[in-house]
């Protein structure tokens, strides 16, 4: 019985000792700044984390490199979320529309509407237990179909930007043809000849002067080449020039395209607005390639010259003529890269 109290006692001690030891830490170190006790978990699990990270790092190089990419494109994407957020809350209080917001606000939902929408699929199959080690695998083998820019490397991002527009490059030749097929179905002789002038010269190889394409834009506010007049074909081929799904029925697919041309066009008015030169030279290059041309292999200041001109064409559209501003994505980017060469 002694020896159980002489246990007990000890026990009782050590105890006491652990308490009154983390309440100093806690509340009564004159030395330091009071800390939670919630701080100081906090801290030990960020220092868990970093050893564990720093053993993938040296143990698992290649998993490593997926993890930190992962995490960080988390953190991208939550801080996304939260400006998206203050965004909308900015927009109810304000009664704002969406084209009426600054440009940068209206990127940055336009983009985030488009990450959320590619990112659903994998945050559902995400859902189940033990189902983010499937998401890893996915992450592996099919990083440019199942994941979002966040989660790219910077590698990735130039290798599947030059996927993609390799990809919509490919019905640029299509798009040229159905003008050519257009333009013979126009009555008024001075526009027709205009437009085929114009064409040719495109598939040619020529690289189109803004006055040329402007002269045209009375084709595009009615038959046969305004947005509600463009048949099946013509619409898919778009479509895949916005990276849209071309797998729509015809009338869902008119809708999506309409209103994907006209939130480029307001995001034109914005841009307008605020000044091509207030943008960075990343912005820059994000801004050509939404439109058409393949601004990774271009220089910065060449980028900006092709947005200047895209911005002074479509400030003179109505939105009656949107079908000229999608239509322009090929005919002011298929020949810009030789225009440079000569």
């Amino acid at each position: 019985m002694a020896l159980y109290r002489s246990g007990l006692d000890v026990g009782d001690r050590r105890l006491m000792r652990c308490v009154i030891t983390l309440y100093q830490q806690c509340h009564l170190s004159t030395n330091q700044k009071p800390q939670s006790i919630l701080s100081i978990l906090s801290l030990k699990a960020r220092q868990l984390n970093t050893r564990y990270e720093q053993f993938l790092e040296r143990k698992f190089p290649k998993f490593y490199t997926l993890y930190s990419t992962f995490t960080k494109g988390l953190r991208m994407l939550l801080v996304d979320g939260k400006d998206v957020h203050m965004i909308k809350m900015n927009m109810r209080s304000r009664g704002l529309k969406y084209y009426q917001l600054p440009y940068r606000e209206m990127e940055k939902l336009r983009q985030f509407r488009r990450d959320i929408i590619k990112a659903a699929p994998v945050m559902i199959i995400s859902i189940p237990p033990f189902a983010n080690y499937l998401v890893f695998v996915l992450m592996y083998f099919f990083p440019r179909q199942m994941l979002i820019r966040h989660f790219w490397t910077p590698r990735q991002q130039e290798e599947f930007l030059e996927i993609y527009h390799n990809m919509r490059n490919e019905v640029y030749g299509d798009v040229l043809e159905s003008l050519q097929i257009a333009a013979s179905k126009v009555s008024k002789e001075p526009l027709h000849n205009r437009m085929v002038q114009l064409f040719t010269q495109v598939q040619n190889g020529a690289h189109p002067q803004l006055t040329d394409i402007e002269a045209i834009k009375a084709a595009f506010s009615g038959p046969p080449l305004c947005m509600t007049e463009l048949d099946i074909p013509q619409m898919k081929a778009l479509s895949r020039i916005m990276f849209l799904t071309p797998h729509l029925p015809g009338f869902f697919l008119k809708r999506w395209l309409k209103s994907h041309v006209l939130e480029i066009w307001h995001l034109d008015g914005a841009l307008l607005q605020l000044g091509i030169d207030e943008l960075t030279d990343e912005e820059v290059k994000r801004a050509c390639y939404l439109r058409g041309l393949n601004s990774n292999n271009l220089g910065t200041e060449a980028c900006r010259r092709w947005l200047s001109c895209w911005i002074q064409l479509s400030g003179k559209l109505e939105v009656s003529e949107a079908s000229l501003l999608v239509h322009s994505m090929v005919l002011l980017s298929t020949n810009y890269h030789q225009s440079l060469k000569d």
